[in-house]
């Protein structure tokens, strides 16, 4: 008998019938992985903006973060909220979609129609779950080039990301300098520290203590472990803001009450903003999915694949780089990126480096910083008119 989950019906849909346009690659175009199998069948889904150009030469990749995917600049089907980066992507915006193709895809190991834990295995019929191999991130960016391929775009303007999503803009300069010219990588780093390992291990250890995740076979038992899912990403969403910002939003003010009520309840307003960034966050994302990118990320060591050395990794480029930081970012914070500066000089390639005044923590890049905004702006139109690229 088969057992039809719940949980898939209702809270997975994305997985397998993504509201994205999605390109599947069959055995004969398997995605070759670090964990040192060929993959297939793989599916990316991806999500695109403005118009190609008749010279192909104006296509940007946007590199999602940690728990972002393809929805950049569009309604998101499941929240129904506006993309993660509409404030950045869009007609006349600092990433202009009348001036530029952009494209967007959900990484290998997601959960919103690119391959992922939560995709079913056609050889099963059931979800992956840990059956998936391990994906790195140079993983996630082979999958990109093979989207790209599919698309016909041999070069892209530009690679552009934050966190999580700033590691594949690095990886992607490495592994295919020559279909680069220009990246931005965003309050990143070339490894995972200890630290944020550290950090993930503990939201790792959330979801697999709930009692619901079973082994990771939770959907086809229809459960779901939403709770661990959701301390995971209460303990994340603390490192993503800075101790300034929370102390003048919050503060040590109570949630709707004068006093203190002597129980566990969430008294202070901080600890309800946490339960409630947890409990949406469990509506939109797999508990596995986590588990997946997190390990990705740990296992990002740009300079270990270069014999220990960062600067190698851009040995001869040829690619314009803004790297991007922000002061109050304690999760990637501006040391990370000047290493990666140094590296670039090193390397004798084009960088510029800004690091930006605020303290909106590491979560800056996703919202309205005009500094940022400008300098996105200006290192994208100086990179178009290197190229060639008319304005519109």
């Amino acid at each position: 008998m088969t057992i039809v989950p719940k949980q898939r019906a209702l809270g997975q849909v994305e997985a397998d019938t993504p509201h994205s346009l999605v390109v599947r690659f069959d055995s004969d175009r398997p995605l070759k992985m670090d964990a040192g199998c060929a993959f297939a069948p793989l599916s990316v889904a991806y999500q695109t903006y403005g118009a190609l150009n008749a010279a192909k030469s104006n296509a940007i990749l946007i590199c999602h973060a940690l728990t972002g995917d393809q929805h950049v600049a569009n309604t998101h089907p499941v929240t129904g909220k506006p993309g993660w980066w509409q404030t950045m992507v869009g007609p006349g915006k600092p990433i202009d979609t009348d001036r530029y193709f952009v494209i967007a895809a959900n990484v290998v190991g997601g959960c919103m129609g690119t391959t992922g834990p939560a995709s079913t295995d056609p050889a099963t019929g059931r979800a992956y779950g840990l059956d998936l191999p391990l994906v790195t991130i140079r993983d996630m960016v082979r999958a990109q080039a093979m989207l790209l391929d599919h698309l016909g775009i041999e070069t892209l303007f530009s690679v552009i990301g934050g966190s999580m999503g700033g590691m594949q803009v690095l990886q992607w300069a490495a592994s295919y300098p020559e279909r680069v010219f220009s990246a931005m990588p965003i309050a990143a780093a070339a490894k995972h520290s200890s630290q944020n390992i550290a950090f993930h291990e503990v939201g790792r250890q959330a979801i697999m203590a709930d009692p619901e995740w079973r082994n990771g076979r939770y959907l086809d038992e229809g459960t779901n472990p939403n709770k661990g899912l959701a301390v995971a990403r209460m303990a994340a969403h603390i490192t993503y803001l800075s101790e300034k910002a929370l102390q003048r939003k919050f503060g040590r003010n109570y949630q709707d009450r004068a006093a203190p009520t002597f129980s566990f309840d969430a008294d202070f307003q901080i600890e309800n903003y946490l339960r409630y960034q947890g409990a949406s966050f469990v509506d939109r994302f797999d508990a596995n999915s986590y588990l997946y990118v997190t390990r990705a990320c740990d296992y990002f060591d740009l300079a270990g694949d270069y014999g220990g050395s960062l600067a190698a990794a851009f040995k001869g480029t040829k690619t314009r780089f803004c790297v991007v930081s922000f002061t109050s970012d304690w999760l990637y914070p501006t040391s990370d990126s000047r290493a990666i500066v140094h590296a670039l000089n090193a390397a004798a390639a084009s960088v510029s480096f800004v690091e930006i005044q605020t303290d909106r923590g590491h979560d800056a890049f996703l919202l309205e910083v005009p500094e940022f905004f400008a300098t996105t702006r200006g290192f994208l139109d100086a990179a178009a008119r290197a190229r060639g690229i008319a304005e519109h």
